[in-house]
């Protein structure tokens, strides 16, 4: 099978993203799924990059760009997932490499993105893939 990296885009290849994504965000429903992304892209300029193996996405990653003071432009990923039945292939790692890539093509500086202190095996891989831990990520919930 051939393996293939692309912007889910369309309708089609958007809906073909949900169920990995629900691996990482299981409140997410089907049936609200494509309105949110569409929503995100408008308003954040959030993208979605997907691997498929074959006809089968086995891994998605959301992002968007930012501009902050810090450390000016970044690639933010806000959500990175392979298929839990797939992992260990080296979908996670081809995701993580376009998404340098196009940083690099968007003029961004670095890349980065916040993990759930929970989530020790995407830990090892992200320590694995040149990532490291510069700060904590506060949180106040709101009502």
């Amino acid at each position: 099978m051939a393996i293939q990296l692309f912007h889910a885009d369309t309708d089609e290849q958007i809906a073909a993203t949900f169920a990995v994504m629900q691996q990482l965000r299981p409140h997410l429903q089907r049936s609200e799924y494509g309105a949110q992304i569409r929503s995100l892209m408008a308003s954040d300029g959030l993208r979605l990059l997907a691997l498929a193996d074959g006809e089968v996405v086995r891994a998605v990653a959301a992002y968007r760009v930012m501009n902050m003071l810090y450390c000016g432009r970044a690639l933010f990923i806000d959500d990175l997932v392979s298929d839990e039945h797939a992992r260990s292939l080296g979908y996670g790692a081809q995701l993580i490499a376009r998404l340098r890539d196009e940083a690099q093509t968007l003029g961004c500086s670095e890349v980065q993105l916040i993990s759930r202190v929970t989530r020790e095996q995407a830990h090892r891989f992200y320590f694995r893939e040149g990532f490291g831990i510069e700060c904590f990520h506060f949180r106040s919930k709101l009502a």
